[in-house]
């Protein structure tokens, strides 16, 4: 069989990705099907980490710009990540996967303190780490703890699952008109105002010559795919 392309990556799961068709929260199916994704690329070799946002259960963002102070949203969105990293968890391990939850923010009752040497001996064990609580600091997305936490985990790449097949110019559901990108410069998401990842995580990223790719999540196999080195999806680079 031919060596997968990355030995080591980060997965970043947007909290929406688990919600699959409904308005709000998790559903099983979806959790699931990404699960048997993750055991997938697992049973091929590949160390996989995995930082999960909270959208589908409470937005801080959307929660400040309506009169909240922005660091209590940001920590409550926080605990929200925390809830979809232990749904994550129990889907792995009910696939047979060894799995490990690192809160930024301590709650050994439910999750292990996040700590970088023991991450990476999780990983180098085969075990799945699901990081949760962001970076443990308001005013930071879970974007840019994905770039922070692949940096510490010196992973090959970023992975980010969407609900769309790469980077477009414009949206494609909205915009009939759009065109993909195969491969874009950080630059270029910059300066074309792409909503690829938050502007921190992108100059994060391009800092350190990280790459990037974007592919469609909801199609199963295709985090297989991209991991083998298949064109699947848009790569962002230097």
């Amino acid at each position: 069989m031919p060596e997968p392309a990355y030995r080591r990556v980060l997965l970043k799961l947007s909290g929406e990705a688990l919600m699959g068709e409904q308005a709000f929260g998790i559903d099983p199916a979806v959790t699931t099907q990404i699960a048997k994704d993750i055991a997938e690329i697992q049973g091929l070799g590949v160390q996989t980490a995995v930082v999960i946002g909270g959208g589908n259960l409470f937005r801080g963002l959307a929660a400040s710009a309506k009169g909240m102070d922005r660091a209590t949203a940001d920590y409550m969105g926080m605990l929200a990540t925390v809830i979809n990293a232990l749904a994550l968890q129990d889907a792995l391990e009910n696939q047979g996967v060894l799995t490990r939850v690192a809160s930024a923010i301590e709650m050994r009752a439910v999750a292990e303190p996040f700590i970088r040497r023991r991450a990476i001996r999780h990983l180098e064990k085969g075990r799945v780490v699901i990081f949760a609580a962001g970076t443990g600091n308001p005013y930071f997305t879970t974007d840019t703890a994905a770039a922070l936490r692949a940096m510490e985990m010196k992973a090959d790449v970023i992975l980010k699952g969407t609900k769309v097949d790469g980077i477009y110019t414009a949206d494609p559901m909205i915009d009939k008109t759009a065109t993909k990108f195969d491969r874009i410069s950080y630059l270029q998401v910059i300066d074309k105002g792409l909503r690829v990842m938050d502007s921190t995580a992108i100059t994060l990223c391009m800092d350190n010559r990280l790459p990037i790719i974007i592919f469609n999540l909801r199609t199963p196999g295709n985090l297989r795919r991209t991991v083998m080195g298949e064109p699947i999806g848009s790569i962002v680079t230097a």
